[in-house]
């Protein structure tokens, strides 16, 4: 098996991972996964896919994660990680599918307009 390549988006995040076999290493931004995700929670969302498939220890991970904040670079990642499972086995995919993994999340931010305060809250209105 070569390495597999693909990507997860969540929020504005982008997270691209390169998969292949080997002992069960995660890398982020060049850095292990317990010193860029010092949060237990957001380890356990980037694992989640590897331990619902019981493919804990079989592959190496490199992940490479930019834009949006760290819960969102996470839930990126963990759906990368979906889809390469799903680019390995297509058994795999009810599994994922089910538990929501390969559903991409839209919600953002909205832009603030012009002549607003927010992105819809406008000035306090003054009578007087």
């Amino acid at each position: 098996m070569e390495v597999i390549n693909t990507i997860g988006r969540r929020k504005t995040s982008v997270a691209r991972i390169y998969m292949k076999p080997g002992k069960g290493e995660i890398t982020v931004n060049n850095r292990s996964i317990e010193s860029y995700f010092p949060f237990d929670l957001h380890q356990i969302v980037v694992k989640q896919p590897l331990t619902l498939v019981n493919e804990g220890e079989a592959y190496d991970i490199k992940i490479n994660v930019d834009g949006g904040g760290i819960k969102g670079q996470a839930e990126a990642a963990r759906m990368a990680i979906s889809r390469a499972l799903c680019e390995i086995n297509e058994e795999h995919r009810p599994a994922l599918k089910k538990e929501g993994f390969l559903t991409r999340d839209p919600r953002m931010v909205e832009r603030k307009k012009p002549g607003r305060r927010k992105a819809r809250r406008r000035f306090q209105f003054s009578k007087r």
